[in-house]
């Protein structure tokens, strides 16, 4: 009977933690969109990713007001995003999309936060592609109300590493990331050198000021939920400055 007791507590512990660990609460903020012919919001953006397609983000990315941007260290990160409260705007049923923050929305302290000031602090606001914003709600809509939460990331394939500078300064980009998606620190090694830990530039561009040129290199990647991933001789000792380079996935 005491072993009977004790499966029971154990099941309704194990639930009562998979439901805290999987479904993070729903939180208000507003989105608009922007147009954009291709899908997707922009090609260069605030946290570095370039062209949103090759970085497999596409019409899926969104700028994040300041509240939710963090100075860039969100960059990566993914919101499943639903419309609510607004019978004439939000769809029926109030589908919701999983976005990834690739850029920053600016204020504009110059309007009112409900009429174009929507990214002023503390606002919290999603700026979309039109594309992903009409999966939630009518095109004709200029703002919605919406709820946000935070998700875990489902990328295809692994970490890509892309690598810029020159001899004197060592930058690469992280992108694709799974699981949070929000990258916090980075460390890199050459064949010839100890793990170097590497400092975060801007969005997710690291950098380091030591010359790995010549050098097969490894990465390890720690995300906000404090896992660390090592994809080691992802780069032969061959490459070259502006290649992209694929690692293991979370």
């Amino acid at each position: 009977m005491g072993a009977l007791k004790a499966m029971l507590l154990y099941l309704i512990i194990h639930q009562t933690w998979k439901i805290t660990a999987d479904d993070e609460e729903w939180k208000s903020a507003t989105a608009t969109y922007v147009k954009e012919t291709n899908g997707s919001i922009v090609v260069e953006g605030a946290c570095g990713y370039a062209d949103l397609h090759t970085a497999t983000y596409g019409k899926y990315s969104a700028g994040l007001s300041s509240m939710l941007f963090n100075r860039g260290s969100t960059c990566g990160a993914c919101f499943e995003v639903r419309c609510v409260d607004h019978i004439l705007w939000c769809l029926q049923g109030s589908p919701s999309v999983i976005l990834t923050a690739t850029d920053f929305c600016p204020p504009n302290y110059g309007l009112s936060e409900d009429y174009g000031g929507w990214c002023n602090f503390p606002k919290e606001h999603f700026e979309m592609s039109e594309a992903a914003f009409t999966e939630i709600a009518e095109k004709k809509a200029d703002i919605v109300p919406v709820q946000h939460r935070r998700v875990k990331c489902e990328r295809r394939g692994g970490l890509r590493f892309t690598v810029s500078g020159n001899s004197h300064f060592y930058q690469v980009l992280i992108s694709n990331v799974g699981l949070d998606g929000e990258v916090i620190a980075v460390k890199v090694k050459g064949s010839k050198t100890a793990w170097i830990p590497m400092a975060r530039n801007w969005g997710q561009n690291w950098q380091s000021n030591v010359n790995l040129i010549g050098q097969p290199l490894s990465f390890e990647v720690t995300t906000s939920s404090r896992k660390t991933l090592t994809s080691y001789n992802v780069a032969p000792a061959k490459w070259q400055f502006g290649q992209t380079f694929e690692g293991k996935q979370f």
